[in-house]
């Protein structure tokens, strides 16, 4: 990943150490300086100038290793973003849950792992399922984590699974790559992700990507295996859908707006 230039040197040194921030969230763990070097395409004297002034502010840390992973003091910037986030997709959410009532579960990829943000559970059918706000889970195991995989390059997901494994959930959950790319070649095909009892065995859900967004994302009805049939999975897909193009619409709009704002002349 090369980092973007600019004529000003105080924009292209925050360009790259975002650069830098995002190679670390995409390594899902450690990293090393050499490692940064060559995802980042910077040369090692420039990272270790800008590493070093993002250690000192807390938004990165060195490990007992000497590699370098992401501090704590990002956690207060996600902990705004997801809430800002949650509350973008509050009204689509509701919406799907009355017209389907089931749950509701919107789902960003973080690092290596799906990280559920946002969920909305039905006042009648309830059924407490794996999910919860802040849960973590391993992609290729749920139909959140395969509608975001399905957009990726197939490169990028076999690096992804090389790093985290394809542990077996259930009877059912694919684990190797092979079968999973073409599950997501369906995928791509049909425009939505099922985990038919993946993750937790008896329960059903169906995905879909969430375009255009900030960060991969999806969408997500889950529910009983006999309730969530396949007459109701083609009854979900196209509501999936709509509430999607409206959240994404709602984030787009949401972006552009603070970007113009930040434009203005204080």
């Amino acid at each position: 990943m090369a980092t973007g230039s600019s004529g000003k040197n105080g924009v292209q040194s925050l360009s790259r150490a975002f650069g830098l921030l995002e190679a670390m969230a995409d390594a899902g763990g450690e990293i090393s300086l050499s490692q940064l070097a060559t995802r980042t395409q910077l040369p090692p004297p420039t990272i270790h100038r800008l590493i070093r002034t993002l250690v000192g502010l807390g938004y990165v840390r060195q490990e007992p290793s000497r590699q370098y992973s992401l501090g704590p003091r990002l956690m207060r910037l996600v902990d705004t973003s997801t809430k800002r986030l949650a509350t973008l997709a509050h009204p689509q959410m509701s919406q799907v849950v009355d017209l389907l009532g089931e749950s509701v579960n919107l789902a960003v990829l973080d690092g290596d792992e799906v990280v559920y943000v946002a969920q909305l559970q039905p006042s009648q059918n309830f059924m407490r399922m794996f999910t919860e706000v802040g849960g973590r889970v391993k992609p290729h195991s749920t139909a959140v984590g395969k509608a975001i995989l399905a957009h990726m390059p197939e490169d990028a997901v076999r690096g992804l699974l090389g790093r985290t494994g394809m542990p077996r959930r259930t009877e059912h959950t694919l684990t190797t790559p092979e079968r999973l790319i073409a599950d997501l070649d369906q995928v791509r095909q049909r425009g939505y992700a099922i985990d038919d009892g993946e993750h937790e065995l008896g329960v059903r859900c169906v995905a879909v990507a969430v375009q255009p967004a900030p960060r991969p994302m999806a969408l997500s009805i889950s529910g009983p295996l006999p309730r969530v049939s396949d007459e109701v999975v083609m009854r979900a897909v196209p509501v999936l859908a709509d509430a999607a193009r409206r959240i994404g619409a709602e984030l787009e709009a949401a972006g552009t707006s603070r970007a113009t704002a930040e434009l203005q002349p204080a």
